[in-house]
C-alpha cells in the first residue's frame, strides 16, 4: 500500500503544481486587465459620439443626477473627435511642438552633460568625489516642490521664467540620468581602459570609443525614462510659464472639462499617449536593465 502511494505521489504533486500555476496566471491576468482598463477606457471614449459620452459621463462632468458608467466598446464609433483635434484645433499643434521642443531639448542636453558627468564619476578620481556624488543623490531624491522656489528665483534672475529654456535648462542638468548611466559605466573593467591607455588612447577616445558603446544600454535607458518624464510635465510649465502659446501638450489636456469637449479630450489624450507607448515598447528591455542597475547597492 505504501509503495502504491509513493508511486502516485509525483503525479499528484505535478497535478497540484499545474493547478497552482494556472491559478497564479489567472490572478495575474485579472490584475493585468484591471491595470489596462484605463487604456481601454481612453481609446473607447475617443471613438464615442458626444451624445453617447454625455449619457455615460454626464453625472461626473456636468453634475447631473445618476451614476457614471462606461462600456468597453462604443455603440456608434466615430472619428469626429480626431478630426476636430487635427483640423479644428490649431492650439493642439502649437502645444504638441512645444512638448517636442522641451522633451528633445532636455534629452539632447542630458546626452551631452549627463553622459560626461556619469563617466567622470564612474571612471575618474578627484577630490571630494564621494561627497559630490552624495550631493547628486540627495538632489535626485528631492521633489520638485522643495526646489520650486529656488529654481523660480534663479530663472527669474536669468529672465527665463516665461521661456521654454526655463524648463529645458534645469532638465538638462538633472541628476537622475547621471545616476542611471553611472551604474553602467561603473561595470566597465578598469583593465580594459588601462590596456587602451597603454596603446596610446586618450581620455576622450576612451569615452567615445569604449565607454559609450559598451554603456549604451544605460544611456538608452536614461533617455527612455527622460522622455516618459518630460513628455508629461505639468508642474514645471504651470510654475515657470505664463503665456498659453508656450504651454506643452500636457497642460492642454486637463483644460477640457465640459461634456461637449470630452470627446476631444479623449482623442487628444490618445494621440498624446501614442509616442510615450512607442518609446516604452521600444526601450522596454533597456528600461528593465536601468531599473535593475539602479537597484544594485554599491
Amino acid at each position: 500500500m505504501d509503495i502504491e502511494v509513493l508511486k502516485e505521489w509525483p503525479t499528484k504533486w505535478l497535478r497540484r503544481a499545474h493547478v497552482g500555476k494556472a491559478a497564479l496566471w489567472g490572478i495575474l491576468a485579472a490584475l493585468g486587465l484591471a491595470a489596462l482598463y484605463p487604456v481601454f477606457f481612453l481609446i473607447s471614449g475617443s471613438f464615442m459620439g458626444k451624445d453617447e459620452l454625455g449619457e455615460y459621463l454626464g453625472a461626473v462632468i456636468s453634475g447631473s443626477h445618476g451614476y457614471a458608467h462606461f462600456p468597453l466598446l462604443p455603440a456608434y464609433p466615430t472619428l469626429r473627435h480626431y478630426v476636430e483635434v487635427f483640423l479644428d484645433s490649431p492650439g493642439f499643434f502649437v502645444m504638441f511642438w512645444n512638448s517636442v521642443k522641451i522633451t528633445f531639448g532636455v534629452l539632447a542636453g542630458q546626452l551631452v552633460v549627463g553622459t560626461m558627468a556619469a563617466w567622470g564619476f564612474a571612471k575618474h578620481e578627484f577630490p571630494w568625489k564621494k561627497g559630490f556624488f552624495l550631493l547628486y543623490l540627495i538632489l535626485m531624491l528631492l521633489p520638485f516642490q522643495v526646489l520650486m522656489l529656488s529654481n523660480y528665483l534663479v530663472l527669474d534672475k536669468l529672465a527665463l521664467t516665461d521661456n521654454l529654456w526655463g524648463i529645458i535648462l534645469p532638465g538638462i542638468f538633472s541628476t537622475f540620468p547621471v545616476f542611471i548611466m553611472y551604474r553602467f559605466f561603473r561595470e566597465l573593467p578598469d583593465s580594459l581602459l588601462e590596456s587602451a591607455r597603454l596603446d596610446g588612447a586618450r581620455e576622450w577616445q576612451l569615452f567615445f570609443y569604449i565607454g559609450l558603446p559598451i554603456g549604451s544600454s544605460g544611456v538608452i535607458a536614461a533617455m527612455a525614462l527622460g522622455f516618459l518624464e518630460y513628455w508629461s510635465l505639468i508642474e514645471q510649465p504651470l510654475t515657470f510659464l505664463k503665456e498659453r502659446r508656450l504651454f506643452p501638450l500636457s497642460i492642454f489636456l486637463p483644460d477640457i472639462t465640459s461634456v461637449s469637449q470630452s470627446g476631444m479630450a479623449f482623442a487628444a489624450s490618445a494621440i498624446t499617449f501614442v509616442p510615450a507607448l512607442l518609446v516604452f515598447l521600444g526601450g522596454q528591455d533597456y528600461l528593465e536593465q536601468g531599473i535593475m542597475a539602479g537597484a544594485v547597492k554599491e
